[in-house]
């Protein structure tokens, strides 16, 4: 965002040049996707299922973001990585509860 859009001043136009720049519209859209899969994926199946599932998603950015972006990654932030793999992996080892749509 720095290098492609000038700073933000109190006009609305600047604002819209902002979200209409193509990598800003690419990731709205993505996170529009985002949530539309994840509101498909509670209703197949319980939030104790999809939520792991879906904090996956944290880790994966983490590495990501160090592996190919060349983020600083502090020893504290691997930690909470780590310890949302640790909760994910620990709410998946229940059995899931999820019943067919007949039992509602």
């Amino acid at each position: 965002m720095k290098h492609s859009v000038p700073a933000l001043d109190a006009s609305p136009l600047s604002y819209l040049r902002a979200i209409f720049d193509p990598f800003v519209l690419a990731g709205i859209c993505l996170l529009i996707l985002w949530m539309l899969s994840r509101m498909a994926f509670l209703s197949w199946a319980d939030l104790s299922f999809v939520a792991p599932v879906t904090a996956v998603g944290y880790v994966l950015s983490a590495w990501t973001g160090a592996m190919f972006l060349g983020e600083q990654i502090s020893a504290r932030r691997w930690a909470g990585v780590l310890l949302i793999a640790a909760g994910a992996l620990l709410v998946t080892r229940t059995a899931p509860r999820t019943t067919g749509a007949s039992a509602r």
